[in-house]
């Protein structure tokens, strides 16, 4: 569905679900993603039901996932740096202890 239109000049892997992914240095998370045929990012936390994507601007936070052990971080603004650990967020994430709230 989605292609890159210019080749990839400065490539690093990033790791999605443990697939190797080659992205082009310094592009958007999601981006890299979607070129790589990921369509979903999360689930919904009520309904389970698949997210991806959006507005690709930081609004929506469809495109929320799990990055280098972080929650809830937005792919459309984190940018993708060589050996990046990518993971889907199934519903919330878990509240740590020393959370605040």
């Amino acid at each position: 569905m989605f292609k890159r239109t210019q080749p990839v000049t400065d490539p690093v892997t990033i790791y999605f679900e443990d697939r190797d992914i080659v992205a082009q240095r310094g592009e958007p998370v999601a981006a890299a993603l979607l070129a790589a045929g990921v369509h979903v990012f999360r689930t919904s936390p009520l309904s389970n039901s698949p997210r991806a994507p959006l507005c690709m601007i930081g609004n929506c936070f469809e495109c929320l996932l799990e990055i280098d052990g972080e929650s809830n971080r937005q792919a459309c603004r984190a940018r993708v740096q060589d050996g990046m650990r990518v993971r889907k967020q199934q519903g919330v994430r878990a509240l740590e202890e020393n959370d605040e709230g």
